[in-house]
């Protein structure tokens, strides 16, 4: 067998896969970078980096004694925090087109039936994050609040610091997003042959009992948020129960992929 010819640089062609695929994976990174920049301008510039963080603070607001605010212990907190909202907005909004360059990048390793795996897996696992986030800022909040409120007693006047709270509402969104990915996970958990359907039907009874100890860990110690988190999690064990099923009878690798059809290099 004869050696390849050099390449016109010298050398002999078999470094250039590599360096190819490391020039993808830059421009594929500045693509995700230049579009989170361009969404933070756009939050920055409307509804602006104060506006968005009293959107995030609206539920807080509204359940604070009448004429109460929020406070800032930190002399650059005012102008630090809302920043740091603005920066999160940004790569939320921009998350499609990061997750898509993502894909775009394995897309060509993998073989037909891993692709009817994995873009499923990206996109639900994202509505379902973004699910979680929603589920806890527009229904968990309030009423760990009101919740909290009626416990206070009079002679305190409830001023929470503006860091405080970011990190707390940080924390929830992370717990409950992540939490909502329960069906994504065991998906994979199935089609890695880690455990098999049959198997998470009888672990269904332990699972609950798992569930409502990481709702105690991860939520701030009230029954409101605790139970908030533990039934939709229970809930969702079921849905993947059912999704694991579905995706591994449609996403099976057929004799003729492992024999014809190979990744793309």
């Amino acid at each position: 067998m004869s050696t390849p010819p050099p390449s016109p640089d010298g050398t002999d062609g078999t470094e250039q896969p590599f360096v190819a695929h490391l020039i993808e994976l830059r421009d594929r990174l500045i693509r995700a970078v230049i579009a989170i920049a361009i969404a933070f301008v756009a939050l920055a510039i409307y509804p602006s980096p104060s506006g968005l963080y009293d959107w995030l603070a609206m539920p807080l607001i509204q359940h604070l004694p009448a004429g109460a605010t929020m406070i800032a212990t930190n002399p650059i907190s005012p102008f630090m925090v809302p920043i740091k909202v603005t920066m999160l907005a940004a790569f939320m909004l921009a998350l499609p087109v990061v997750l898509y360059q993502v894909w775009a990048f394995v897309a060509p390793g993998l073989y037909t039936h891993e692709k009817k795996l994995v873009l499923p897996l990206i996109i639900s696992s994202t509505l379902l994050f973004f699910l979680g986030v929603a589920f806890s800022y527009f229904f968990v909040f309030g009423k760990v609040f009101t919740f909290i409120q009626q416990f206070a007693p009079k002679s305190i006047t409830a001023a929470p610091d503006i860091e405080a709270y970011l990190s707390f509402v940080l924390n929830m969104f992370i717990a409950f997003g992540a939490a909502f990915e329960v069906p994504v996970v065991l998906v994979i958990l199935v089609r890695m042959g880690m455990v098999s359907v049959e198997k998470l039907r009888d672990f269904r009874s332990y699972f609950i009992v798992i569930a409502f100890v990481i709702a105690a860990v991860v939520t701030p110690p009230d029954v409101v948020s605790q139970l908030a988190l533990a039934i939709p999690m229970c809930l969702l064990y079921e849905v993947g129960i059912v999704a694991a099923g579905l995706f591994v009878k449609h996403t099976q690798a057929p004799d003729s992929d492992a024999s014809s059809e190979g990744p793309v290099t």
